[in-house]
């Protein structure tokens, strides 16, 4: 796997942001000439163009308003509602509660206004807000017998919004309504709809609706000149049910060859083949694709292999050094689009609940700016290996790159269809510049999710779309210099209101620690990590007793050997134990969360083991061993809050299935409000819950109250049954054998104790329990 991106996975956006501002040197005075243009031309805009259909739309209705938010949460929705009543649910819940009248006659757009009065009255017939009692009765009959017409008016309204997106259902139809704009002097890059595949089927008919549409625009690439003809968009995860870096080896082995023969197509056809970017943690494995296809002597002196690079992700300088050494490696030129980034939202919530180190891509708006200009810049210094394409509705950006370009046949400018007719349309009239108009095809039900990316990042009152035709926002401000934006806060490019994603449950607790699995350097450390335990065996047997071997599921190998409690270690561990009373909550909040750092210190040894005694694969492991930590410092916290202490014995039986994470987490629960534990296993776990249990004595729970007892459960069950010292048995199962062997187990031990499910968690011990029914 090549490293020749060269950013650590921790680099922060403060330096990210100081390395692309010293090398591209962008002057003052350069600043001031690209700003002067940007406020002609949103002047020229304003004063000349028509808006089309996306901008009134936002202008109306954008992110900024709460019936925005309804209708692009409906929108989202909407097309993957699976039925007609909960449909219905889903319109009365988004249309009802907004103000649809303060809209009414606001728009330029007839089918804006037409579409508010639509919704005014829907709003209304679903607003249960009525006093009148006979005025209730007749909106109850209009709205049952109305909500058929109301669900198909709402639907067919979100439908044409997809419409002003999509240039066509199939590829013929939108070749045919092409021409128009083709006669303008646009051309067209065609993307077929559809997301990333779920199953090998859903792979081979996007390979199928990739292939049919080539063959299509074969017909209609008359030039000679590659960048003079229409070219396509494929995504790499369309082709493959398992394009993830942990796949690689077979990603590689299935879907190059796919990949390849659409080149191929695209080759033969006479145009240009996109790849798109995807999300951050694909852009290592997508580059190492990218590679081995480029790499093919079937495309030497070929041109128009092209790819996706993002400007909001911190690596994107480096992207575009390692595909220009590529491209004079196999002395081939490569077409490169410069977009901003489409999956900000994703990219920020993923890492923040993955619990990455930092974030991939820049959280403030004006630093992705700068980021692109800058890139814009390196791609310019580029041309003799890259025909750059700058997709971009921002006049800023526009004037930006025409003032760094000294020949403009260089490079083209792109635009999504529906969006930013106005500014291409001034620019290519007036610069003469080309324009490629970047354009989806398919049915509606494959709308859903480009049409949610387009309406979040253009629906924001800082998008340069919803800011075109909002008069109340100066040209100033719409054509304002980012670079000024981020010199107040260079030194700290962070955005303060982003949750970093250590802090995201802060003040109340850390989170627990993740490991990025796209990204080479984490892959590289837990490799030489975990083969440090690849023949290692955890001897956790006693010269009493007969030790049990245990053997991994995968392969039979030996794993590791256990002694089970026996009789009489059952009676001494019911002899010693007592309560954990006899120390502050503080205290015992402080030991738990020192547990949840060791666990994290151990995480090699803690990966090796889940994946050698359970069979884990290294995404289970790592799961287990976060939701273990984030048990123990979730009941750390919860433990300073509650002043009770139930002060009895409980006993914990955990399953197999999760034999660390809910381990810890009934054990932890237990202890939090100063009970005694007498910790039972699943028979097959035993080392790794033996694991856990010497890592909550080292953080400094007593010994004395906290006992580990493997074994199977009726002869631990049945040695505690004379001792009746139990108050409390906290047990996992479903309604499965294993389940009603704890159960079984449960009444050996005390058949008057209350049973707590392990979801019952803390709060459920410290109050009376209802003995669960039996099943």
């Amino acid at each position: 796997m090549h490293h020749s991106l060269n950013a650590p996975s921790n680099a922060s956006e403060t330096a990210a942001l100081k390395s692309l501002l010293q090398e591209a040197g962008i002057d003052k005075p350069l600043r001031d000439r690209m700003k002067n243009r940007a406020l002609e031309l949103v002047t020229r805009i304003r004063e000349d163009s028509t808006p089309g259909m996306m901008e009134l739309f936002l202008e109306e209705y954008g992110l900024s308003s709460d019936e925005g938010v309804a209708l692009m949460c409906l929108a989202e929705a909407l097309l993957r509602v699976p039925d007609g009543e909960t449909m219905d649910a889903l319109i009365e819940d988004k249309i009802a509660p907004s103000e649809w009248g303060q809209h009414l006659g606001k728009s330029h757009s007839s089918l804006v206004n037409a579409s508010t009065w639509a919704l005014l009255i829907t709003g209304t017939v679903l607003n249960d807000d009525i006093e009148n009692p006979v005025s209730r009765v007749l909106h109850g009959v209009i709205k049952r017998l109305g909500e058929p017409i109301i669900r198909q008016a709402v639907t067919r309204a979100m439908k044409e919004m997809g419409r002003q997106f999509v240039l066509g259902e199939t590829i013929e139809k939108a070749i045919e309504r092409a021409k128009v704009k083709e006669d303008e002097g646009f051309t067209y890059s065609y993307d077929m709809l559809g997301e990333a595949a779920l199953t090998e089927r859903d792979a081979k008919r996007y390979h199928l609706a990739y292939s049919d549409a080539i063959n299509s625009l074969a017909k209609h690439a008359t030039h000679k000149d590659i960048r003079k003809n229409p070219g396509i968009s494929i995504k790499l995860s369309a082709l493959h049910p398992r394009y993830e870096t942990l796949q690689r080896e077979r990603v590689m082995k299935e879907l190059v060859p796919r990949a390849r023969s659409l080149a191929v197509l695209a080759k033969s056809a006479g145009i240009g083949l996109n790849i798109d970017a995807e999300e951050a943690g694909r852009l290592e494995l997508s580059l190492d694709v990218i590679e081995a296809i480029a790499s093919d002597p079937l495309f030497d002196g070929w041109d128009g292999m092209g790819i996706v690079v993002q400007a909001y992700n911190l690596k994107a300088p480096k992207v575009l050094d390692r595909l220009y050494a590529l491209a004079e490696r196999l002395n081939q030129r490569f077409l490169v689009r410069l977009v901003k980034g489409a999956y900000w939202d994703t990219e920020i919530k993923l890492a923040q609940v993955e619990g990455h180190k930092t974030f991939p891509v820049f959280t403030q708006k004006p630093s992705t700016d700068v980021s692109y200009i800058c890139c814009a810049k390196k791609l310019l210094g580029m041309t003799d290996r890259f025909y750059p394409q700058f997709a971009t509705h921002n006049a800023h950006t526009v004037a930006a790159i025409l003032e760094m370009a000294e020949d403009k046949s260089l490079f083209e400018f792109q635009r999504l269809h529906g969006m930013g007719e106005a500014l291409h349309d001034t620019v290519l009239r007036r610069q003469g510049t080309h324009c490629r108009i970047y354009a989806p095809v398919g049915a509606h039900k494959d709308l859903l999710a480009y049409l949610v990316r387009r309406l979040l990042e253009n629906g924001a009152n800082s998008s340069f779309v919803n800011q075109i035709v909002d008069e109340s926002v100066s040209p100033e401000d719409v054509a304002a210099d980012p670079f000024t934006a981020v010199e107040r806060y260079l030194d700290d490019a962070k955005n303060s209101s982003i949750r970093q994603p250590h802090d995201l449950f802060a003040p109340e607790r850390d989170n627990s620690r993740g490991w990025d699995l796209s990204d080479p350097e984490t892959l590289a450390e837990l490799e030489t990590g975990l083969s440090k335990f690849d023949n290692h065996i955890w001897d956790y047997s006693s010269e009493s007793g007969t030790a049990q071997e245990v053997y991994n599921p995968a392969d039979g190998s030996l794993v590791g050997r256990i002694n089970f409690a026996s009789e009489r270690d059952v009676t001494t561990a019911c002899e010693e134990i007592k309560p954990w009373d006899n120390s502050a909550s503080r205290d015992r909040s402080d030991i738990l969360r020192k547990a949840a750092s060791l666990f994290e210190e151990n995480a090699h040894e803690i990966f090796a083991l889940l994946q050698r005694e359970a069979g884990k694969t290294i995404l289970d492991c790592v799961g287990e061993l976060r939701e273990a930590v984030d048990f123990l410092r979730y009941y750390a916290q919860q433990a300073e809050t509650i002043h009770e202490k139930l002060a009895g014995i409980f006993t914990c039986i955990a399953p197999w299935n999760f034999p660390l994470a809910i381990f810890t987490g009934q054990v932890a629960a237990a202890l939090a409000v100063g009970n005694g534990v007498l910790a039972k296993p699943a028979e097959s776990t035993c080392l790794i819950a033996n694991l856990a249990t010497k890592l909550l004595w080292e953080a400094g729970v007593p010994k004395t109250s906290l006992k580990f007892l493997p074994g199977t459960g009726s002869e631990i069950g049945s040695a505690l049954t004379g001792a009746n010292v139990v108050n409390g048995v906290c047990f996992t199962g479903s309604t499965t054998t294993a389940q009603r062997i704890n159960r079984n187990m449960a009444k050996h031990l005390n058949p008057t104790a209350p049973l707590i499910a392990e979801t019952g968690g803390l709060n459920a011990m410290i109050v009376d329990s209802t003995a669960l029914p039996e099943q």
